[in-house]
C-alpha cells in the first residue's frame, strides 16, 4: 500500500489521522450540521478537515482558525482547493483576541488534550462570544470517563503527552459537559467514534 504521506508537496503539512478521521467526522457533522449556515473551525491544524467538509457540504461557509504558526499551511490546503466556502484563515489562540464575528456552529478536532486545563475552561468561557443563540458545538477527540482511560492506548498517549508537557493530557468528559453546560449548551450526542476517540456534540 502507497503511504500517503508521499502524495503530498513537501511544503504542504500533512497529518495521516487527519486522512483516517476525516470521513466519520464528516458524517458526524453531516447529520447535525444540516441546516448550518456558518462554522468556526478552532485549531484547524494542517486545514486537511476543513477542505474534505466544505467540499462536501457546501452549504456551509467554514471558516478556519488557528494559532499563527499555522495559517501559511492552512492557506496552502485552501488556495489548491480553490472553494467558494472557506474563507481565509483567522488568527485565534484561545488566550488572546477572538473573531468579532458570530457563528451558528463551531467545530475542534483534536485540541483539548493539547490544551492546558486553564486554556480548555477558557475556551468554553470564550465561547459565547462567538456562537449565535441557536448554536451546536461538536468537538472530536480523546476523553476519559468516570476518571478512567477507554483504552490501553489512551493511556500510553495521555502518559505521552504529559511527559512532553505536564499541562496537557486528556481530559475528563465530565468536566467537559460541565463546562459546556455552565455556558447553556446541553449535550445531543455522544458518538464512538475511530481510535478511541469520541465525537461530542452540544446545542444551545
Amino acid at each position: 500500500m502507497r503511504d500517503l504521506l508521499f502524495d503530498k508537496p513537501p511544503d504542504k503539512p500533512f497529518s495521516p489521522a487527519c486522512e483516517r478521521n476525516r470521513e466519520p467526522i464528516l458524517e458526524l457533522l453531516r447529520g447535525h450540521f444540516a441546516d448550518r449556515r456558518r462554522v468556526l473551525e478552532i485549531g484547524s491544524g494542517t486545514g486537511q478537515h476543513a477542505v474534505h467538509v466544505a467540499a462536501a457540504l457546501p452549504h456551509l461557509v467554514w471558516q478556519c482558525a488557528d494559532r499563527a504558526p499555522y495559517l501559511p499551511g492552512i492557506r496552502l490546503w485552501l488556495d489548491e482547493a480553490a472553494l467558494p466556502n472557506t474563507p481565509p484563515p483567522l488568527t485565534l489562540d484561545v488566550n488572546g483576541a477572538w473573531p468579532t464575528a458570530r457563528f451558528d456552529a463551531v467545530f475542534s478536532a483534536n485540541t483539548l488534550h493539547i490544551m492546558s486545563a486553564a486554556e480548555v475552561g477558557t475556551l468554553f468561557a470564550r465561547l459565547p462570544e462567538v456562537l449565535e443563540d441557536d448554536a451546536m458545538l461538536a468537538i472530536y477527540g480523546p476523553f476519559r470517563y468516570g476518571g478512567a482511560h477507554t483504552s490501553a492506548s489512551n493511556a500510553s498517549f495521555d502518559a505521552s503527552l504529559r511527559a512532553n508537557d505536564p499541562a496537557s493530557g486528556i481530559r475528563d468528559f465530565e468536566t467537559v459537559n460541565a463546562l459546556a453546560a455552565g455556558i447553556g449548551l446541553r449535550l445531543i450526542e455522544d458518538r464512538t467514534m475511530p481510535a478511541n476517540n469520541r465525537g461530542l456534540v452540544w446545542r444551545r
